[in-house]
C-alpha cells in the first residue's frame, strides 16, 4: 500500500508530460483557435476527461507550453555578463539561439503562432519580464560601446536581428530546406555565416 502513491505520482508526471508534448505538436502546427481538446487528447493517447483532470482547459495547456518555453528561451540572453569579451558573448548567444531553433523548432512555432495572433496570453510577460531583461541586457551592450569594445550598434534592434535571424531556421525551416536541397545542413552553415556577419558588425571602428 505503501508504493501505490510513488506509482501514481509516476503516472500523473507522464500523463502530464504526455499531454504538454501532444499540445506542441498541436498547437504548434494548427495555432490555438485551430487546436481542440479532442485533438490534444487523441495525439496524447489519453481520453478527454483525463486531459481535463490535469488542465482545467485548452487555455491552460496552451499558457503551461508558453511559460516553460520562455523560460528555456530567456536562458541564453539571461548568460549575457559583464565579464569576457563582447563579441565573443554575444556571437555565443546567437549561437546558442540557433542552436535552440534547431533542437525545440515545435517551441519556436509555437511562440511565432502566438505572437502572430497578438499574444494576449503573453502580453504580461512581454511587457515585464521581457522587457525588463532586455532593457537590462541592452543598458550591458551599451556600456560596451561606450567602452569602444564593440561597434556603435543600437543594442535592442541588435538582439531582434539575432532572434529573427536564428528563428528563421525553425519557423521556417520547411522552405530553408527546400531551396537549400538535401545535400546542406542549414543550421551548420548558418552558423559560419552568423558568426562571420556578427563578427563584422561588431568590430569596433580605429579611431583616429
Amino acid at each position: 500500500m505503501q508504493e501505490q502513491p510513488r506509482r501514481q505520482s509516476r503516472i500523473q508526471r507522464k500523463n502530464r508530460e504526455a499531454i504538454l508534448t501532444a499540445a506542441l505538436r498541436e498547437f504548434s502546427a494548427r495555432g490555438f483557435s485551430g487546436t481542440t481538446i479532442d485533438q490534444i487528447a487523441e495525439t496524447a493517447g489519453l481520453s478527454k476527461p483525463n486531459v481535463l483532470y490535469y488542465f482545467q482547459s485548452k487555455d491552460a495547456i496552451h499558457t503551461a507550453l508558453l511559460r516553460g518555453m520562455l523560460d528555456l528561451w530567456l536562458g541564453p540572453l539571461r548568460d549575457l555578463r559583464a565579464e569576457g569579451d563582447p563579441a565573443d558573448q554575444i556571437l555565443a548567444y546567437a549561437r546558442r539561439k540557433l542552436e535552440m531553433s534547431r533542437d525545440y523548432p515545435q517551441e519556436s512555432r509555437l511562440f511565432a503562432n502566438e505572437v502572430l495572433q497578438g499574444a494576449e496570453r503573453l502580453a504580461p510577460i512581454l511587457g515585464g519580464e521581457l522587457r525588463e531583461l532586455v532593457d537590462q541586457k541592452s543598458a550591458l551592450i551599451s556600456g560596451w560601446i561606450a567602452q569602444g569594445k564593440i561597434a556603435q550598434v543600437d543594442p535592442h534592434h541588435l538582439l531582434f536581428s539575432i532572434w529573427a535571424l536564428t528563428q528563421h531556421y525553425a519557423d521556417f525551416e520547411v522552405q530553408v530546406r527546400a531551396v537549400l536541397g538535401p545535400d546542406h545542413d542549414p543550421y551548420a552553415e548558418a552558423q559560419v555565416f552568423l558568426d562571420l556577419l556578427y563578427r563584422r558588425l561588431l568590430k569596433p571602428q580605429l579611431r583616429e
